[in-house]
């Protein structure tokens, strides 16, 4: 596992939107824009039972995520790795922790507050944890 860089951490933990690409059955790439953390070197992702990109990574654990900041795109992280964990388990507390930092809330939850609350008998949220293999940074 590779170690992220101290210089590009702080894309990691702030309030950047993340970009997700993981492979489709037929071998296409299929990209998101989602929300991350950290938990050391790993880095955290949370999305929906049965959506895409959940399907993707049980098939194929290889993933890559972007963060770039916007107000110098020339300034980013590309992390290459492999999904190690999927979990329900925990996956709505990380959800909520998400939607604090992105919303800049520290009350917020995300079903209420990103999404309406009747969707959370619809949705069920997966936490996944990936291990960095290959890390590349710019600026």
């Amino acid at each position: 596992m590779e170690t992220l860089p101290e210089s590009h951490l702080d894309l990691i933990d702030g309030a950047y939107t993340a970009i997700l690409t993981t492979v489709m059955p037929d071998g296409q790439p299929q990209t998101t824009p989602i929300w991350c953390n950290r938990e050391g070197d790993h880095i955290l992702i949370n999305t929906m039972q049965g959506f895409r990109k959940e399907k993707n990574m049980r098939a194929n654990p290889r993933v890559t995520v972007l963060i770039y900041d916007p107000q110098q795109p020339t300034r980013n992280i590309e992390i290459r790795g492999r999904v190690t964990k999927m979990q329900v388990e925990n996956a709505l507390t990380h959800l909520d922790e998400l939607t604090r930092l992105y919303l800049d809330n520290p009350e917020a939850h995300f079903f209420g507050d990103c999404i309406a609350t009747e969707h959370q008998a619809k949705y069920v949220p997966v936490r996944i944890k990936i291990a960095p293999s290959r890390v590349r940074v710019e600026g």
